[in-house]
This record gives C-alpha cells, sequence and structure tokens, in this order.
C-alpha cells in the first residue's frame, strides 16, 4: 500500500478518530521515507517516529496537497464486464495466481462458490462500473473499466436495458472525464444488444468522445489467420458485421464461401458438409465430430469455442500479441495468454494514436486493411500457433 505513488486514504478518516495518524501510516507519509530518507522510518506505525524526532515536517503537507490532485485523465477507456460467475477472481483485482494465467474452470473453485455468490451479490449491489487495470503506451494513458454484469451466457441478454444503461452512463462518464476514445469490448455483443453500439451514439449524437467496437481490426486478424492456399471457408456462428465483412473480402479474393442458407449470405450452418479449412464460432461437438481431420477453427467472435477434437487446430480468438513497451500489463485478458490483447481492445488504443476522428460502431466500419497495418506500425504482432493451445 505504502509504495503504490496514489493518495487513497480520505480525510475524514482521521477527523474521526484523530489518533489514528499515530497508528496507521499512509502512501504520502511513506514515500517520503523514499524522497528524504531520513525520515518517516516507520512502516506501520508513525507513532515511533513522532517519538523519536524522524517525523518529515512536510507529511501533513503532503498528505493535504496529494488529496486534492486529480486521477490523470485516460486517453483511452476499455469496456469490458465479467464473463462467468468465477471471472471475478480473475480479474487484477482477485488472485494474482489465477489472473496471470488464462481463464479456465478449476475444480477447487466449487470450493468457494459461496464466495462467489457473494461477491456476484456485491457486484450487483455496487451497480457501477469500476477500474481494474491500468496502462500507459506511447504516451497514452490507457484504463480498463468492468461493468459489474456478466456474459451472454449468464445473465446479459435477461437484462438487456440495464445494461445498456449502464455502458451509456459509463460512456458519458468518460466524455465528461474528457477520455478520447472508448473501446467496447465485450460489450459489443451485436444488433439485437446495442446495435453493435451504434445505439448509444444514436442517442447522443453530441459525443466528443470516439465509440470502438473494434470490428474492423477483428475481422483483419481473421482474415490475415487463414492459410494461403485456402479455396473454401465455412462460416459458422451469429450473423455479425464482423462475419459479414470477412465473407465479402474473402469473395473478393475469389475464395469460395460457404453457409447453409444461400438466400442470406451469413446465416449459420449447421449441417453442411465441412472443408479442410474452416472458421469455427460456436460450433457443437457434433458439428465439430463431422469435420475431417487438420481442420482449422478460426473464431471471429470474442468468445472461444469449446474444443472437442485433438486432431484439429483451433486459433485464438481474435487478438494480437502486445509490443514490450506496453506497461503495467500483469493479469490475462480472459482466456487469452499473457500479453496477448482482444482485437476490440487493440482497437481503441490504434484509433487514438491515429488521432481518428470518426466512431466506429453501429453498422459502420473503418477500412480492414488500414487498421491492420497501423497495428502492425506500433508493433502490436500476429498470434503464431503450432497447435490447438501454444502461441
Amino acid at each position: 500500500m505504502g509504495h503504490c505513488n496514489f493518495e487513497f486514504i480520505p480525510k475524514w478518516l482521521f477527523s474521526l478518530f484523530p489518533p489514528l495518524k499515530f497508528l496507521m501510516y499512509t502512501p504520502s507519509f511513506h514515500s517520503l521515507h523514499h524522497t528524504q530518507f531520513r525520515t518517516n522510518y516507520c512502516l506501520f506505525m508513525p507513532l515511533y517516529d513522532y517519538i523519536y524526532g524522524t517525523m518529515d515536517k512536510s507529511s501533513d503537507t503532503l498528505y493535504e496537497i496529494s488529496l486534492k490532485k486529480k486521477e490523470k485523465v485516460p486517453h483511452v477507456v476499455h469496456l469490458t464486464h465479467l464473463t462467468p460467475l468465477d471471472s471475478i477472481y480473475h480479474l487484477r483485482l482477485g488472485l494474482s495466481y489465477l489472473a496471470s494465467s488464462p481463464h479456465t474452470s478449476k475444480w477447487y473453485m466449487w470450493l468457494m462458490w459461496p464466495l462467489t455468490l457473494l461477491s456476484t451479490m456485491l457486484t450487483w449491489i455496487y451497480g457501477r462500473t469500476f477500474v481494474v487495470e491500468r496502462n500507459q503506451f506511447n504516451m497514452l494513458t490507457l484504463q480498463t473499466w468492468v461493468i459489474p454484469k456478466y456474459s451472454v451466457q449468464y445473465f446479459l441478454r435477461s437484462h438487456e436495458n440495464s445494461i445498456n444503461d449502464l455502458i451509456e452512463q459509463a460512456i458519458l462518464e468518460a466524455e465528461k472525464k474528457g477520455v478520447k476514445v472508448l473501446s467496447l469490448g465485450l460489450l459489443n455483443q451485436g444488433e439485437e444488444l446495442n446495435g453493435y453500439g451504434g445505439v448509444y451514439v444514436k442517442r447522443n449524437p453530441q459525443l466528443k468522445i470516439k465509440v470502438v467496437d473494434g470490428s474492423s481490426l477483428a475481422a483483419a486478424i481473421v482474415l490475415n489467420s487463414i492459410p494461403k492456399g485456402t479455396t473454401q471457408v465455412l462460416l459458422r456462428g451469429k450473423i455479425t458485421k464482423v462475419a459479414c465483412a470477412i465473407a465479402v473480402d474473402l469473395c473478393k479474393q475469389g475464395i469460395q464461401v460457404a453457409t447453409l442458407q444461400q438466400d442470406e449470405y451469413m446465416k449459420i450452418s449447421k449441417s453442411l458438409e465441412i472443408c479442410s479449412e474452416n472458421m469455427g464460432d460456436e460450433l457443437t461437438e457434433e458439428e465439430q465430430l463431422k469435420v475431417p481431420k487438420g481442420t482449422l477453427f478460426i473464431p471471429y467472435s470474442q468468445f472461444p469455442p469449446k474444443k472437442f477434437r485433438k486432431d484439429c487446430l483451433y486459433h485464438s480468438t481474435p487478438a494480437m500479441l502486445i509490443p514490450t513497451s506496453l506497461e503495467n500489463v500483469h493479469s490475462c485478458e480472459n482466456w487469452l495468454p499473457r500479453r496477448v490483447m482482444s482485437a476490440w481492445r487493440i482497437a481503441g488504443i490504434v484509433h487514438a494514436l491515429e488521432g481518428w476522428n470518426e466512431h466506429e460502431c453501429g453498422y459502420t466500419m473503418s477500412n480492414m486493411e488500414k487498421v491492420w497495418q497501423a497495428s502492425l506500425q506500433y508493433g502490436f504482432q500476429p498470434l503464431m500457433f503450432s497447435n490447438g493451445s501454444k502461441y
């Protein structure tokens, strides 16, 4: 706590109980030990510094100044939500052991089920966004905000109105703070929930903050993951603008795109004979068992498919390796490996770095090649994999 470089202990605490200043140190109190060296030795009980005359005379003044200092305004905010119920432990604020590796279900998490339910209730009662990560990259200040709601598979669908209200509140709060770009991340759930994020811009046409859903970069990553020489691709999954963009680009390359229904270009395929190169999204076990050996599954949504085949390859959800200069990234982003970032999050960063002055949400998309090249230029790298789980 003493090394966090941020004063968060409120003044009213010492006003209610004045003797506490002799029994409890603050980050500003301890910071003087590192700058003045010969003062404020006591790590836990300043009482001894008062007794032996080693208390720095500027301790109280620095404490007052630190409380008045405004928090640094982020340039980019990545807005996301919790996924399974136990994902709260995977946040950086949770258990560092879990947060430092991709999110998976652990058997011992069942032992913590009462605590998990309690944390679920607390997040529901709290009912507002909270910051879980702060980063620096290329002179940009980045933050990740979490909405205390869970994924589509759990609660989002039954609370669409409250979810949209929370997202809109977060966007307006970020706008008020002076944030330049907000990326929607997992909250870009499609046209049913929020019109690919376009509903917030439509409701607030005077927004200065730019809302980015990351669809262009997600589609570009998928397209650049398809092996050269591919002649046929089966698209399977929810009808999204990412899937549409992928299909259009593949057709321009002369690659055959297969779906279940010809009259609806991007309908989900459930019973079609599957080719040897396959982009899979939400594939069932039965569908995966039908594919030939060596099939490549490339998801185009934020959620990875369940792996039922050991003789097939599973690519990551759209994501890239981050540059080493992106600071303070200590936890994993959901099921992605450490220092791998989702396309939706990267898109917001690139949008701010390039200074693009338009929204990328709703039914609009940026130029995929432009976004892809810009990402590479700033040091983000494509994922290379040798099998279904190693990169």
